[in-house]
């Protein structure tokens, strides 16, 4: 029997909700946009989309106790995606023009401007993935997905971890030079691109992250 997968697509102000909700829901879940505390904490899954600035995203998103749900969703195991800035903010700290934004530290390493002839990278972009990966199972290699990002994690920086725990599955893309594409680390998965706009493979992306709670 299958069950369907309650997912909130979190609004808080920043994001193409509207298109997260329709591939989500061709995926087959049940999907719900808002930022309310109670829905947010209690889905299946949340997904955190993001576009515009590091620092506007973080300040709506701390406005809609965004890092509280955030928080207290991946210290249960609780599944959550986040795409492009919504991946951004995962990291420490953002840099743009100059200004560095905290962000919420999930993973260490900066933000930063892409270095590249032609920004913002925008259009489609082949990934490579780690081996192993949950997230791109079923992906062929050549597969392409849709980025529209000026800014990126260009380096990972991960101490030395306990060798009783998995490392992160770290993908990469390059544009001008490399850059983490996708991350996966236990509840927590994040894309720089959009898998609601890159066709089947990202639909198939979404529904491996369905699958995997």
């Amino acid at each position: 029997m299958t069950v369907t997968k309650r997912v909130v697509v979190l609004d808080y102000g920043f994001g193409n909700v509207r298109s997260a909700e329709r591939a989500l829901a061709r995926a087959g879940a049940e999907v719900e946009i808002t930022a309310d505390y109670d829905k947010a904490m209690n889905a299946d899954g949340l997904l955190v989309p993001g576009v515009g600035a590091f620092a506007a995203c973080m300040a709506g998103l701390k406005a809609a106790r965004g890092d509280w749900i955030i928080g207290r969703r991946l210290s249960g195991g609780r599944p959550v995606l986040g795409i492009c800035v919504g991946m951004q903010i995962l990291f420490a700290r953002g840099i743009e023009h100059g200004v560095e934004t905290e962000g919420l530290d999930e993973w260490p390493g900066a933000v930063e401007p892409l270095h590249a002839p032609v920004v913002p990278h925008m259009g489609w972009n082949t990934v490579k993935a780690p081996e192993g990966s949950e997230l791109f199972a079923g992906v062929e290699e050549d597969a392409r997905f849709y980025f529209v990002h000026s800014y990126a994690v260009r380096a990972w920086d991960l101490p030395a971890h306990n060798p009783a725990i998995q490392p992160p599955k770290v993908a990469w893309s390059t544009h001008g030079e490399p850059f983490v594409a996708a991350v996966e680390n236990g509840p927590l998965w994040a894309t720089q691109f959009h898998p609601e706009k890159s066709g089947d493979a990202g639909a198939r992306l979404l529904a491996n992250w369905l699958g995997s709670f």
